[in-house]
């Protein structure tokens, strides 16, 4: 008994040093051992919870041990090498919870990702091994004589490349890629071509086999084979030239220098999408910042092409790709008008409505760049109306396109104004400039849009009275004002002259301080055109003061016939001005002077400021002037500056008024009044948005092949 017990304590400080204790001998992991005697199961309730425990009995105890032992390696090596274990051998778990894994199993998902990955390490190092063994023979062959070997070769090396190490370890082989680079430039058959494709296909895929290509002179090669009927080398030629023009520098000038483009244009009458998708981006990468480039795919027919594909298709990617290429041809002069004539307008105008921000946005900055080209373009109700509706939206650049579409689309266009019109359009465009701020960007062509809207068109009136009544006028007044640039300041004055010929708005704008502002604003253009150069006029933000003065003077002009403006006007000391106006060697600015003091003399204290400012001999010498306007305006002037002087006086101006036009007739007032109210400020406008192609720095994408 004492020998028993002595061989039972070893054992437990053995299994207590095996970093486990199973609890026979210690007691540490069982609980109160069974009163019964027996092996099997019984269930103790303590506190309201049952506790399982299995005991076993004296006899059982070494076997168990035995067990234990001998299995402990077997799990380790089950979880690390389960292909080892001989079948049918049944290993003893240690799990007691089959909720919670045991360490060993915790380490079986680890240790064979391990395994998995120093076999791949193995192979992987045996296939670079062994494709450095064979470059020698393969070059060989490939350049053999005899075309069924080359055939075979091609073939093989096609295989080889498919794995990554052994097309790393070819493609550091500048005679085996020149060898592949031969092959398919000199070979007629297809399928041998078809091999040597898919092998450059693969070296393009890392950066060292791209500069292999390139400098093995595989771009003019690859250019070739984009005339190759069979579809799989077309494909395998596009996508490795797309990647060489995305990652390899130079690549883009060999390409264009092997004529690339001309071979690329006609592929757009292909009708895979993917395939589509990829040409269209090389051509946006070969066009971007490349004049020559552009007018290439001009004279290809390129813009036609493009746009049959946005009328065409609804793969997003490649509607996406290809507004890419139409936004940077948008951008040149002798591509616009072609991509307009071809209803690049009405095609883009299609995904304004798509879920894709990327294409929608591409499409807006597109339209924008077009939208001067357009002015006279019939079938754009759909379009105009999607650009009111824009106006709603949050986003800048959304905004920014929109209005400038706007502005453009509505110049010198009757039936695009009435559109707009109809559709709201002013009171989007007014609550635009009061969201707009000081984001002149957006600010600009909503005053130009809105300055087009309420002039020459039928609906004109209504658009005047719309401004006033959505509260615009004091928010366009406001602009007549630093620190805002001169082409806003501008087109606000146009606007605000425009606003002027419904009477209705005259007391808006006076009791917005137009007038004073207007004035303000004269003054300071005159004293700049005055500091002119002897080789042309002054120019602000690229705007002739000039502009500005004759701008100023027309709106007042316009003001002036109204009782209540006349005085403002003559009190804030113009006529001085007006009559140094007369002298300007622009004729604009003569007409609009004399037109506002025609408007002024009708108050007898303005008529005898001017006499006093001298105001007669300018006056008297435009009678004489070629412009009907100018003279019309001078002779007007004189006929009530006459009217409180001598008879001799007056004898003498009806002598110099040969025709005696105004003497009484009231006709030839009309005549006035009609000629004051057809002129205009100036001629309306578009403005070109050249600069968009700088904005567009994507510099191409790389695309999945699945």
């Amino acid at each position: 008994m004492e020998a028993y017990d002595s061989e039972s304590a070893s054992k437990v400080a053995l299994w207590q040093q095996s970093y486990m204790d199973s609890g026979i001998h210690s007691g540490i992991n069982t609980n109160v051992p069974s009163l019964n005697g027996k092996g099997d199961a019984e269930d103790w309730k303590q506190g309201g919870y049952t506790v399982t425990t299995t005991t076993y009995t004296t006899n059982q105890m070494p076997e168990m041990e035995e067990q234990l032992a001998s299995t402990r390696g077997q799990r380790v090596r089950a979880a690390m090498f389960p292909e080892t274990l001989e079948s049918g051998v049944r290993i003893l778990s240690t799990q007691t919870d089959p909720g919670q894994e045991t360490n060993v199993q915790k380490l079986s998902e680890s240790s064979q990702m391990l395994k998995a990955a120093i076999v791949q390490l193995i192979n992987y190092q045996d296939d670079a091994e062994l494709a450095t063994r064979a470059i020698p023979e393969l070059t060989k062959l490939l350049n053999d004589e005899d075309q069924v070997i080359v055939s075979k070769a091609t073939m093989i090396v096609n295989q080889l490349v498919k794995k990554d190490a052994s097309c790393r370890a070819l493609e550091q082989s500048p005679q085996m890629v020149a060898a592949v680079v031969r092959t398919m430039q000199n070979t007629n058959d297809m399928e041998t071509a078809r091999h040597a494709a898919g092998i450059l296909h693969n070296f393009s895929h890392h950066r060292d086999g791209m500069l292999a290509i390139f400098k093995s002179g595989g771009i003019p090669a690859l250019v070739r084979m984009l005339s190759s009927p069979v579809e799989s080398i077309l494909f395998y030629a596009i996508t490795t030239l797309h990647n060489l023009l995305l990652h390899q520098e130079g690549a883009k000038m060999a390409v264009r220098l092997a004529d690339g483009l001309q071979r690329m244009v006609p592929l757009l009458k292909k009708s895979n999408v993917k395939f589509l998708a990829i040409t269209t981006d090389c051509l946006q990468l070969l066009a971007y910042g490349n004049q020559e480039s552009k007018l290439i795919i001009l004279a290809n027919g390129g813009p036609a092409a493009l746009v049959h594909i946005m009328r065409t298709y609804n793969y997003e990617k490649l509607l996406w790709t290809t507004s890419r290429v139409l936004k940077v041809l948008s951008v040149c002069p002798s591509n616009k008008p072609a991509i307009v004539e071809a209803g690049g307008m009405q095609a883009l105008g299609i995904h304004l409505s798509s879920s894709s921000p990327r294409l929608v946005q591409n499409c807006l900055w597109t339209l924008r760049n077009l939208s001067d080209a357009a002015t006279k373009e019939e079938g754009l109700d759909h379009l105009l109306t999607a650009m009111v509706q824009l106006l709603g939206s949050d986003d800048v650049n959304v905004l920014t396109c929109a209005t400038g579409i706007l502005s453009n689309l509505t110049c010198n266009n009757s039936r695009n104004k009435m559109v707009v019109c109809q559709v709201r359009g002013i009171f989007a465009l007014v609550h635009m400039m009061l969201r707009a701020g000081e984001k002149e960007d957006i600010m600009e062509p909503t005053v130009c849009a809105l300055r087009h809207l309420t002039s020459r068109h039928p609906e004109a009136e209504v658009a005047q009275n719309d401004v006033c009544v959505n509260y615009g006028i004091p928010t366009v007044v406001g602009l007549l004002s630093q620190p805002f640039h001169w082409p806003l300041i501008k087109a606000t004055v146009g606007l605000v002259r425009n606003l002027a010929l419904l009477p209705a708005n005259h007391g808006a704008l006076r009791d917005s301080n137009a007038i004073p502002r207007l004035v303000q604003l004269l003054v300071k253009a005159h004293q700049d055109t005055q500091r002119q150069t002897p080789g042309g006029g002054q120019y602000m933000d690229g705007v002739r003061m000039d502009e500005i003065v004759e701008g100023c003077t027309g709106a007042l002009h316009i003001l002036a016939r109204d009782q209540t403006n006349r005085v403002l006007i003559t009190e804030l000391n113009t006529i001085q001005l007006f009559v140094q106006l007369l002298y300007s060697p622009v004729e604009n600015i003569q007409r609009e002077a004399a037109g506002v003091l025609c408007e002024l003399a009708q108050d007898r204290e303005a008529a005898e400021e001017m006499d006093q400012e001298q105001a007669t001999a300018p006056l008297t010498e435009m009678l004489h002037s070629s412009n009907e306007g100018i003279a019309t305006y001078a002779a007007a002037v004189l006929f009530r500056l006459s009217e409180d002087k001598s008879q001799d006086y007056r004898k003498r101006l009806s002598v110099e008024l040969t025709s005696t036009l105004f003497h009484n007739d009231q006709d030839a007032w009309n005549a006035v009044d009609r000629l004051m109210a057809a002129e205009g400020y100036q001629p309306e406008s578009s403005i070109n948005y050249n600069a968009y192609d700088a904005q567009d720095h994507d510099m191409g994408h790389d695309f999945a092949l699945a």
